[in-house]
């Protein structure tokens, strides 16, 4: 279903974010782009990548058309808003990570967060590495008081990485699992990792 034009969507908050670059110790994370398609199609045409997302396997065309869409999805301001980067490493896309909007209150703010690794470049801490960017992104830069993590029940690496991170099972929703990280959970986490880098 196509998503409304901008101005019937309602407010906008004055915190928001518009094509955000991230770099980690071993990561870039940046809006997609066109030049990225081959990368892109080889992620989106192996079986063990979607086999716990709600992506089809797609052939070449249907990638570049998705692809495509994803360059559009840049920024959060509003409510339903969706932001895509792609994760690269050494000027090769590996993968993907993402933030949905779900709430603009600020005591209630909400967002959902994703990521994708291709299997290639999985055991080695990049999924990690990206998923703690988009934290820092939702909670530091954007305000968010809750963030939420959707996956398939038998997603088993999705649901190890989100405990790492630091989320906790919320509920079965839809056939789902829903894990959920709090503003306050994760400051405190912050302040673990600070502490053990002084020493």
């Amino acid at each position: 279903m196509p998503q409304r034009p901008r101005f019937l969507r309602g407010p906008r908050i004055d915190d928001g974010l518009r094509a955000p670059v991230i770099r980690t110790e071993r990561l870039l994370l940046r809006p997609h782009r066109i030049a990225d398609a081959a990368a892109w199609y080889a992620l989106q045409s192996d079986p063990d990548v979607v086999a716990y997302l709600e992506w089809p396997l797609r052939t070449r065309a249907e990638s570049f058309v998705h692809l495509f869409n994803r360059t559009r999805h840049t920024r959060l301001e509003q409510r339903d808003d969706f932001l895509a980067l792609a994760v690269v490493l050494d000027d090769r896309v590996i993968g993907d990570a993402s933030l949905h909007l779900r709430s603009l209150e600020p005591a209630r703010r909400r967002c959902d967060v994703g990521w994708v690794i291709g299997p290639e470049w999985q055991g080695r801490g990049y999924a990690q590495e990206a998923g703690l960017a988009m934290l820092d992104l939702a909670f530091d830069r954007l305000g968010a008081a809750t963030v939420e993590a959707h996956m398939a029940l038998g997603n088993r690496a999705s649901l190890v990485l989100a405990e790492r991170l630091g989320f906790t099972e919320d509920r079965i929703e839809d056939g789902q699992r829903v894990m959920a990280l709090s503003v306050e959970r994760y400051r405190s986490q912050l302040d673990g990792r600070d502490a053990a880098s002084a020493f």
